[in-house]
């Protein structure tokens, strides 16, 4: 065995080689500064469709983002073949910070929370008003998860021709929620479409609803022709919509406006055990100024929260208190009552 002292030659000691190859390791990761920018449109089994200028390039996550994920909507920096070419392969080498994260589990008991799009500017929620029926602790759901993302909600009611809107109007009146009412024949002639465009323009909205509410039907008259989506039909027998959308995609307005629509698969639970029940009263403005009085770890519900005070003084309408403590319940509550 060969034995070196204390002054040896450092050419002399030989360098054990790395196991997966012979580049050596290091710490120092690649600035990557000349990458390409693009937005992701879709990913599916690890390969990611990316916006790159005018044309699509297929990519894949570069190793050294770890764990990390990209998902639709995130701004993506990109090196490699960025032609979009057949068989080609780009490779993302950074995610830029987000500027909102829609996120959901899939029941309140799971701990993984699964990020549904980035970077969206406002929260469609469809939900028909008839066949299938309205789930309003699902639509609060959602009104929670967008209000905790950062996202402003849409509320768009579908199939008004087979009931009225006015008790949905009614429960989400105090939130002041911005609504479009659409009807069968309104979606077939294009007027449900350029109502609801206008909401979008200018904007990245992601479309979320239970399957058979006509969700993907609404965001085909949005987009291209070329870009529609296939649709389902309801079950008869169980009220429910089939899975026709399987993954988010990101498709653009047609040429009339300026935008994006995020189509998303349908839901059928949508768990918030992420959720931090403290962030929602920022979507209430009006009354938040009145927690300053509350207790340290106020629920918002209870005995000594200061918001009734607050109400009762005259500072803000009882049925915004009525609403957020509503929302506040849909964290503890199961979404099939």
């Amino acid at each position: 065995m060969r034995r070196y002292g204390k002054h040896t030659d450092e050419d002399d000691i030989r360098t054990r080689p790395n196991r997966k190859g012979n580049r050596p390791r290091t710490r120092i990761r690649p600035k990557h500064e000349d990458a390409a920018e693009g937005m992701v449109l879709t990913v599916d089994r690890g390969r990611l469709t990316c916006l790159v200028e005018d044309r699509t390039v297929m990519a894949m996550k570069a190793r050294e983002l770890g764990r990390k994920a990209a998902v639709v909507g995130d701004r993506v920096a990109l090196v490699g073949d960025l032609s979009g070419a057949k068989d080609t392969l780009a490779r993302i080498v950074r995610i830029e910070e987000r500027t909102s994260v829609l996120r959901r589990t899939a029941d309140d008991d799971d701990p993984f929370e699964r990020v549904v799009v980035a970077n969206a500017d406002q929260l469609a929620i469809v939900t028909a008003l008839a066949d299938p029926e309205p789930r309003p602790r699902l639509i609060d759901r959602c009104l929670v998860a967008a209000f905790d993302g950062g996202l402003t909600p849409l509320l768009v009611m579908t199939k008004s021709d087979l009931a009225p809107p006015d008790q949905l109007l009614e429960l989400y009146g105090a939130l002041d929620i911005p609504y479009v009412v659409t009807s069968r024949e309104e979606l077939e002639n294009g007027d449900a479409a350029d109502r609801v465009r206008e909401h979008l323009n200018g904007r990245v909205t992601a479309f979320v609803g239970h399957s058979g509410v006509g969700k993907t039907t609404l965001v085909n008259a949005l987009v291209p022709e070329e870009r529609r989506r296939t649709t389902g039909h309801v079950n008869a027998v169980t009220g429910r919509g089939r899975h026709t959308t399987t993954s988010a995609l990101a498709l653009p307005l047609s040429s009339a406006a300026d935008g994006w629509v995020v189509d998303t698969p349908g839901v059928r639970s949508f768990g918030l055990a992420h959720i931090d029940p403290s962030r929602v009263i920022h979507a209430f403005p009006d009354l938040e100024p009145g927690t300053a009085g509350c207790p340290r770890a106020c629920s918002h519900d209870e005995k000594d929260c200061a918001l009734d005070a607050w109400v009762a003084e005259g500072h803000a309408d009882p049925a915004r208190l009525y609403s957020l403590r509503r929302l506040l319940a849909t964290r503890e509550r199961r979404e099939g009552d």
